[in-house]
């Protein structure tokens, strides 16, 4: 969270991550071009230019769906959280990639008409109504522009002038550009392609997101049917002791979002679990600093009123809790975003 959103100053952990980035990418599109130049040897070679439009199609896709990847794999596992924090580093080089792909097409198959490329690749081939032969790069260029939207919009300037619920569903715009790109490959590269590589990349990249996505809802529908018990009104959490230090246990009432209940010592809060940034799970984070701390990208609120900490003005709703022979018990009733409730206490023997 950086207040005034100004740049913020690197960490050895962002430059190590984007060094990493780079290299993977670099290391990417030196193998593809490599394995075409072996695959296509002689009179069967395309040209240089060609050689990159693909290399830069391919790290494009790839990229993408290890991005679409990162969602559910942190929700199955923390140790994914690094990738999902860095994600829109991942977005905005998948965006890059993808334009030099376009750029370089537009050059090479429209650069050298007697009208504007663009306006070239839009009326060149007008068999909507056809699969073989069907005009793809137009499938291409839709995605081009979701993608575009979503880099210039990454920055959390544009979340907070959106909202966070208009931010979210304007970036849930990459599913759509996910879905184009696959139909446009499949319309383009591989209907091209006598051998059946393309396509058996292209349908194990989408069955790996769908199939993790699948798995993660079923995970949280499974979490959502299991309903903490309920004992006159309150919702019965479990040992307080049982409750990590710093750390979260995460009920489900009958009604409503999800309470994360957090052991800070020997004092007890309930929080709302979703962040109001992109909805990430608070219970799976921990107490910073005295503050609890989304681990999707580091939001902050103080656990006994919900509030952001100054400069910031983000609210979450807060819980009543109490504790009995050991015990903590939630009400399932949220109250008003920035409440402040006083803790419950966690009574520790000493020797």
């Amino acid at each position: 969270m950086a207040h005034g959103y100004r740049v913020v100053q690197w960490t050895p952990f962002k430059r190590a991550f984007d060094s990493v980035l780079l290299l993977s990418v670099a290391a990417f599109l030196i193998a593809f071009i490599a394995a075409s130049l072996a695959a296509f040897p002689g009179e069967r070679a395309v040209s240089a230019i060609q050689l990159l439009i693909r290399a830069f199609g391919a790290c494009a896709f790839a990229l993408l769906t290890l991005i679409l990847m990162i969602g559910p794999l942190a929700r199955m596992s923390p140790r994914f959280l690094p990738l999902l924090y860095n994600r829109r580093h991942l977005g905005v080089t998948c965006f890059l990639l993808a334009l030099a792909h376009a750029g370089l097409v537009l050059v090479w198959y429209h650069g050298f008409g007697a009208i504007n490329p663009l306006v070239s690749l839009l009326v060149s081939n007008p068999r909507y109504a056809a699969i073989v032969g069907f005009p793809f790069e137009s499938l291409g260029l839709v995605a081009l522009l979701i993608l575009f939207v979503m880099a210039a919009t990454s920055h959390d300037f544009w979340n907070a002038v959106l909202g966070p619920r208009l931010w979210k569903a304007l970036h849930m715009g990459v599913y759509w550009a996910y879905a184009l790109i696959v139909a446009h490959i499949v319309l383009g590269a591989v209907q091209g392609e006598k051998g059946p590589i393309y396509a058996i990349v292209v349908g194990v990249g989408a069955a790996l997101v769908v199939g993790l996505h699948w798995l993660a809802g079923a995970r949280e529908v499974r979490a959502d049917a299991t309903l903490a018990p309920e004992e006159e009104g309150w919702l019965r959490v479990g040992p307080a002791l049982e409750i990590p230090d710093q750390r979260a246990r995460i009920v489900t009432p009958a009604a409503g979002e999800r309470i994360a209940v957090f052991r800070d010592g020997a004092k007890i809060y309930a929080v709302s679990n979703v962040c109001r940034h992109q909805g990430g799970p608070l219970g799976e984070g921990r107490i910073v600093d005295g503050c609890v701390t989304c681990p999707w990208h580091g939001f902050q609120y103080r656990p006994q009123d919900g509030c952001a900490p100054s400069p910031f003005t983000e609210k979450i709703a807060t819980y009543r809790t109490r504790i009995e022979a050991g015990v903590v018990f939630v009400h399932p009733t949220p109250e008003a975003p920035g409440t402040s409730i006083a803790p419950s206490l966690v009574e520790v023997s000493t020797p």
